[in-house]
């Protein structure tokens, strides 16, 4: 569900026309649809056995690392250092917790970095569907892993500038542009105006992004992977406890003991 509602936040240019509702009033109800969400997805994965205390606590401190990261990084050429840690923290913790993670490392990251604004919901959303793919990538192990997860992490960079540039397209251009948006058009001419858009504006920006997913997911992802799991192990590791009636304790030491 939380998914489908960034899918929709993302794509709704294509079916409806912008207005003031879309410029002022979807921001913050999306955002504040989005918290509600995430809170969700955290607490059905506790039901689950998903997510533990130890594995909420990692969510805490992976979110709090990539608000660290990111002003390292601040976007400058395409450069961004927080996508990396989503990319192997979802495929180490699964889809929800990727999930998660994207939301909560942006949320944390822009109070920081005082970067809130309309936007920001979109950036949450945005990393979200990164982290959450992650966890949905095919299984592999070794070096191959590392290879899905580093060409994975490329892509990741161009589809995270391909969503967030439609949260701005419709009110950013002139509407006699041959790239700006315009209402009630076919959606085939409609999506070749904004690949047109996306091409033009971002894709030397994107291109950046990839190839910095790329480099860190091929030197750092080794070594993350494996701190990774090992705290997944510890945090999910617990011995079986099974009760004994008092008889039957009896009963089995007696006859070991004969």
């Amino acid at each position: 569900m939380a998914a489908f509602i960034g899918l929709v936040a993302f794509f709704w240019p294509f079916v409806v026309a912008p207005g003031k509702f879309g410029s002022v009033y979807a921001p913050p109800l999306i955002f504040g649809v989005l918290l509600l969400l995430v809170l969700c997805v955290v607490l059905s994965e506790i039901a689950e056995g998903g997510i533990n205390s130890k594995a909420l606590a990692m969510l805490g401190v992976l979110s709090a690392v990539n608000a660290a990261l990111r002003p390292l990084g601040a976007g400058t050429a395409g450069i961004e250092t927080v996508f990396f840690i989503l990319v192997l923290a979802g495929r180490v913790y699964g889809p929800g917790f990727g999930f998660s993670l994207g939301c909560t490392s942006l949320f944390a990251s822009a109070l920081i970095t005082g970067g809130v604004g309309p936007w920001m919901p979109y950036q949450m959303f945005g990393c979200a569907f990164v982290g959450m793919l992650a966890g949905l990538l095919p299984r592999a192990t070794g070096r191959r892993e590392v290879l899905l997860l580093a060409g994975y992490g490329s892509l990741s960079g161009y589809l995270f500038g391909f969503l967030l540039n439609l949260s701005f397209w419709p009110f950013s251009l002139d509407p006699d542009s041959s790239i700006a948006y315009l209402p009630g058009l076919p959606f085939t001419e409609q999506w070749q105006r904004y690949l047109a858009f996306d091409l033009a504006t971002s894709l030397g920006w994107d291109t950046g992004r990839a190839v910095t997913n790329f480099v860190c997911v091929l030197i750092a992802g080794p070594a993350v992977l494996v701190t990774f799991r090992r705290a997944a192990r510890r945090a999910r590791f617990q011995a079986p406890v099974r009760f004994h009636a008092e008889g039957a304790h009896e009963k089995g030491a007696h006859e070991k003991g004969a």
